[in-house]
């Protein structure tokens, strides 16, 4: 059985996706009442699960007319996309970044499910036991290189 969260964030994705312009706009009461919680269980969902990292712009209005708005950042066309993890890795990048990126080019279609569950595997911070900043040095060196070789058909 799934969890809340994980049922709010799937119909939150599924408004995303049907939206054509990628985009939706929700008030956290309505839709704490719709799913029976509270609207800190909404808030959780979004912060945790709809990040910038994992390809997600939020927006939030608190007050009587408040809303959340979440809209989808696309990744660039496959041509600039060298370019854009270049820049988005950099010379060293944390565990949370790192996921974050595999997670959307994942959910761009970029990496299937296994390569990103191997590619999560590769650079957590239980298998690079080494002292910061060089764990994070090594890890955009792993992630890069890895990246190169999936995506550089």
């Amino acid at each position: 059985m799934r969890n809340i969260s994980d049922i709010i964030e799937q119909y939150l994705k599924s408004i995303l996706h049907e939206s054509p312009e990628g985009m939706v706009e929700i008030q956290r009461n309505d839709l704490a009442d719709q799913f029976s919680c509270v609207p800190s269980q909404i808030n959780y969902v979004i912060s945790t699960r709809f990040t910038l990292e994992k390809g997600y712009l939020v927006e939030s209005k608190r007050g009587g007319g408040g809303y959340v708005r979440i809209q989808r950042i696309e990744l660039p066309a496959h041509s600039a996309l060298h370019n854009h993890l270049h820049h988005s890795i950099g010379d060293e990048i944390g565990q949370t970044a790192a996921e974050g990126l595999i997670y959307q080019l994942e959910e761009a279609r970029f990496l299937s499910k296994r390569e990103a569950g191997l590619m999560r595997a590769a650079v957590s911070r239980e298998i690079l036991l080494v002292k910061l900043p060089y764990r994070d040095q090594i890890r955009a060196r792993m992630l890069k290189a890895m990246l190169i070789s999936l995506l550089g058909k």
